[in-house]
């Protein structure tokens, strides 16, 4: 950018060109920044994404397989293995079937609070409306009333004749 006080005045021509590349660097800084914090947002959804998804895929397909296992070691710990009998395996399963929706549960609470923190972009926000207040108490510059385009081609035809 040219220094306005080396005491060469600038054209009219040059004074709009300079105008419009900075505005044009600027909407081109407001969509970088935009995109800066809507990419931080997204990889903060896309974590909470999976964290949820990973929450279905253990409460659904680990289920069986777990349950099995945990209800028969509750069993065998309590006693079953022995002889004696131990808890009835009714209640080993429900107990199974409490600590895999518990893990669940967990799961789903990480990803909660992970799309928790996901929220829009304040800095982008803030500085397009400070932008805006800018460009509206930017006042025009006053041009020359212009003639509709037929008179301009009857003035035309007339000056011809």
């Amino acid at each position: 950018m040219s220094d306005p006080f080396d005491g060469t005045e600038r054209s009219l021509g040059q004074l709009v060109a300079s105008a419009t590349a900075e505005m044009s660097a600027l909407v081109h800084d407001e969509i970088a920044l935009a995109k800066a914090e809507l990419r931080q947002d997204v990889k903060r959804g896309a974590l909470g994404s999976i964290m949820g998804i990973g929450a279905l895929v253990v409460l659904l397909f680990s289920l069986p397989m777990l349950s099995f296992a945990l209800a028969y070691a509750i069993n065998t710990w309590t006693g079953g293995h022995n002889g004696n009998g131990g808890w009835n395996l009714v209640w080993c399963f429900l107990l199974s079937f409490t600590f895999n929706v518990l893990v669940a549960g967990l799961l789903g609470l990480i990803a909660y609070t992970k799309f928790k923190k996901v929220k829009p972009p304040e800095k982008s926000i803030a500085s397009a409306k400070k932008t805006a207040a800018i460009m509206q108490n930017a006042k025009p510059h006053p041009r020359p009333e212009q003639r509709p385009a037929l008179e301009k081609a009857s003035a035309v035809g007339r000056s011809s004749v």
